[in-house]
Parts: C-alpha cells; sequence; structure tokens
C-alpha cells in the first residue's frame, strides 16, 4: 500500500532511538524527507545518516531540548527553511520519572509540566504555520490517558492534557485540513520501558525478567511490540492514507488494554 508520503516533510521529535527513531525510519522508508531532532548532537546525526544510507531518504539532523522553546523553533526553521513546508510532525519527549503522587515534589510537577504538556503545545504551536492543508500532526501519549498506570502519576496527568489539547485541536483544524491524533503505546521494547522495567523491579523485589514475564501475561498477543511496530502506525496515522482519520487515540499495545 502506497501511504501517499513520497517527499512530504516530516519533522519528528526525540527521534536518536526509541519510538520516535520507529516512526522516523517508517516515513523515511516511504520516501518522506525526515528533519529528527534529540537533545544528543552525535545521536540524531547517526540516526539521520542511517536513514539516509538505508533509504535514500533526505534527512535533517538538529541537537534540541525540547522542553526549551528557542530550541524548538529553530528546529521548525531550520526545516521550514529547506523544505518550504512541514506536511507532518510527530509530537514526542521522554516521560516524567517514576513515582507515586505522594513522592512528587512541586520542582517535580512543573518539570513534567513542562517536557510533557508544554513541549506539546509548542512543538505544534511553531510548526501550524507551516503547515499546509492535508498536514497531520500525531502526539505519543501513553496507556495512562485510558487508565492510570501506577508509579506513573505524573504521566497521567500530563499526557491527559495532550490528549484533551490534540481532541481540540482536530476540531480546531479540521477546517484549514489539517488532522490531529494521538497514538499510545504499550509495552514497546525501548530504552524506556527497561527504565520501568528496573524501577517495577526495585521497588517490589523481582527480578527483571520476572517483572517482564508479568507484563507478557497481560498481552494477549505474548510478546513486547517493536520499534517497527509503532513506526508503521505512526507512519500510516501521519499520511494521507489515513485522511479520513482524527482526534482517534489509536492504540499499539498488542491487546494489553482490557477497555473496549
Amino acid at each position: 500500500m502506497d501511504l501517499g508520503l513520497k517527499d512530504k516533510a516530516a519533522l519528528v521529535a526525540a527521534s536518536s532511538k526509541g519510538l520516535g527513531y520507529g516512526v522516523a525510519k517508517a516515513l523515511a522508508a516511504e520516501g518522506a524527507k525526515v528533519s529528527l531532532c534529540s537533545r544528543s548532537a552525535a545521536d540524531v546525526e547517526a540516526a539521520a545518516q542511517t536513514l539516509a544510507a538505508d533509504y535514500g531518504a533526505e534527512t535533517l539532523a538538529t541537537a534540541c531540548d525540547v522542553r526549551q522553546a528557542s530550541d524548538i523553533q529553530a528546529w521548525v526553521d531550520k526545516t521550514a527553511a529547506a523544505w518550504g513546508a512541514i506536511d507532518c510532525l510527530l509530537v514526542n519527549a521522554g516521560g516524567p520519572p517514576a513515582k507515586t503522587l505522594q513522592e512528587v515534589s512541586e520542582a517535580d510537577f512543573a518539570a513534567a509540566f513542562e517536557l510533557t504538556l508544554l513541549s506539546s503545545f509548542r512543538m505544534i504551536d511553531m510548526a501550524l504555520p507551516h503547515m499546509p492543508a492535508g498536514g497531520s500532526i500525531l502526539t505519543v501519549t501513553s496507556g495512562s490517558v485510558r487508565e492510570p498506570i501506577a508509579r506513573l502519576g505524573l504521566s497521567t496527568i500530563m499526557r491527559a492534557g495532550v490528549a484533551g489539547m490534540v481532541k481540540t485541536l482536530a476540531d480546531e483544524l479540521a477546517g484549514a485540513g489539517i488532522r490531529v491524533n494521538n497514538l499510545v503505546p504499550g509495552r514497546i521494547d525501548t530504552d524506556r520501558v527497561a527504565q520501568l522495567d528496573a524501577v517495577t523491579s526495585a521497588k517490589t523485589g523481582l527480578s527483571i525478567e520476572e517483572v517482564r514475564q508479568r507484563s507478557l501475561k497481560g498481552i494477549p498477543l505474548g510478546r513486547y511490540g517493536t520499534i517497527d511496530d509503532f513506526g508503521a502506525a505512526g507512519a500510516f496515522l501521519l499520511s494521507p492514507a489515513a485522511s479520513y482519520i482524527t482526534g482517534a487515540t489509536l492504540r499499539v499495545d498488542g491487546g494489553a488494554a482490557r477497555s473496549i
């Protein structure tokens, strides 16, 4: 299936590895031009070079801390100057620390707001002036937008805010021909999930392998997902092939969520 992404210009945040890289990889494979960003200049440059070598993709690499408005603006401006328009935006960032709300300080709360919710607003707000009709925005959120996850109180609060913003923008931008959706990862095999498994191991006294096996019991497909699983779903939602989908939340979780 041709997703219609050839020569489309895509901004993909937090894309040197993990979920963001999975989406960047899928977009590059479909012929899109991909502008990657990461806090590490070396890591994002390496990721961009890999995509260019593997898929012949036109890429840009930018060191960007999405907690800094000036960094986001510089990334957006660089991409718009190079390619003239921004057709797709993947909003993504690392998650807040794993803590109960009783362990959270006011400084933790402010930092999570800046990392997860405010950065999402800024990326969308700064990219929109360069996005034509037919453009698409996709945010990476969390299963916590459907039900709270133990020790991820900050993520639950902030990502619920992102989900609310997405639904609101889907209504507001529909008239301009711009779609806005959420993509929810389940247990995708990334450094972030490995970190969360380690936290659970430390809290429960279980080994990391025991934590992993316990998680697998709750996944009907019986495995952790891959970044390619996630990337394929992301590329589809960002593409013209999904032109009648907006305001939606898609779970990529192997059937783990039990709600209908």
